[in-house]
């Protein structure tokens, strides 16, 4: 059953109302089918961009709808639990629209984010590399300055939307100053010497595309840098904690996706002349994943509040992905077990739905790394 929302608006509601109709109408019935086929939704990113999704928490005056980050994450569940890779897609593109928004200049903004947050664009976030994940700091990446443009050179690896994005929010380095010397480029997607691997076979988002990045003397116009020389690193970890948010919620949409399965399936599922639903066994195993679904929800609220209001929120975005990551992959084993046999199955969507869930445990820093930054603010 849908989950009961407490929003700070009536337009919050209509807005969830209407992603809650195309979750239903217009994402979970195509779902099961592309993922199996590995099809890329590019149609359903156009979608949510002609009703605003795309550009959720960004201003109005550049073409966005403005609402918090409270209301955006809970559109964002609403998608998860129809179509995790279509999830994921709106939570990286956000993610990678956030260096233009938060860190651009007034100029840079008012003549790139309108057209970023649209709808008809796509973005990328392009940080990783094969020998720099959760040591961001080490990536090899080189953008040199030349006159009135920088020559990237170098290859990311793991990057969501690798050859089909408009745009990649890049960090490239400048210097061999250590972290100190990583800039931040808002990048073409389609230039010349800027090219994707062969897709990655993945266990699960196979609907999603996700490929090495390979830049061969790309040319990156000097008006691109975000901020300036050196602010890279500094970016991309003030993103991840918005973007780890984004995974959050995406992660407690899948694990309610997962308890609505179960439940259905053990009322309408007999043994010994009874629904399954009445046996203890099975209603405590539901009732606690009941429990930390909302409990998991109300964790990445209670950060994306405090980022509303502009209060300190590192801290609570990496206990929300640590908890809300870990709750979508035991909800999603235990809707498994629910099934039983049935649910091992592909005729039944939990099965994809676990494999879904494993992901969530390490993009966007890994879990241990989470509990890294958690024990890092504590010592502070």
């Amino acid at each position: 059953m849908p989950a009961e929302r407490l929003l700070p608006t009536t337009e919050a509601e209509d807005l969830l109302a209407l992603v809650r109709e195309i979750a239903r109408d217009d994402l979970a019935p195509h779902a099961a089918e592309a993922e199996e086929h590995e099809v890329f939704p590019r149609d359903k990113f156009r979608l949510l961009g002609k009703v605003g999704l795309l550009g959720l928490p960004y201003p109005e005056r550049f073409g966005g709808a403005e609402q918090p980050y409270e209301v955006y994450l809970q559109a964002l569940e609403e998608v998860a639990s129809a179509w995790m890779s279509v999830a994921v897609g709106l939570s990286v593109h956000v993610m990678s629209s956030y260096g233009l928004a938060t860190f651009g200049s007034e100029e840079q903004k008012a003549r790139r984010l309108p057209e970023v947050v649209a709808g008809d664009q796509l973005g990328g976030y392009a940080l990783s590399e094969s020998h720099a994940g959760s040591d961001a700091a080490a990536l090899s990446t080189r953008a040199v300055r030349e006159g009135d443009h920088y020559t990237v050179n170098g290859t990311k690896a793991w990057i969501t939307h690798a050859g089909v994005a408009d745009f990649y929010t890049l960090m490239a380095r400048t210097s061999d100053d250590g972290g100190k010397g990583i800039s931040c480029f808002l990048t073409p997607g389609h230039v010349d010497g800027l090219t994707a691997a062969k897709p990655e076979r993945k266990m699960g988002l196979t609907g999603s595309i996700t490929a090495q990045l390979q830049f061969d003397g790309v040319r990156v116009d000097a008006d691109r840098l975000i901020g300036a020389e050196g602010d890279g690193l500094k970016i991309a970890l003030s993103a991840l904690d918005s973007g780890r948010l984004g995974i959050a919620a995406c992660g407690v949409g899948l694990a309610q996706a997962a308890l609505d399965e179960a439940v259905a399936y053990a009322k309408q599922r007999k043994q010994f002349g009874r629904p399954i639903i009445d046996f203890q066994g099975l209603e405590f195993l539901l009732a606690d994943m009941a429990a930390a679904v909302e409990s998991a929800r109300a964790t990445y609220l209670e950060a994306a509040r405090r980022r509303d209001r502009g209060l300190p929120f590192r801290r609570q975005a990496a206990i929300a992905k640590l908890i809300c990551t870990d709750t979508a992959m035991k909800v999603t084993t235990d809707a498994v077990q629910v099934l039983g046999g049935a649910g091992y199955t592909r005729d039944f969507p939990v099965e994809r739905y676990m494999r879904e869930a494993k992901v969530l445990q390490i993009f966007e820093g890994t879990n241990q790394i989470q509990r890294v930054v958690i024990a890092r603010d504590l010592r502070r």
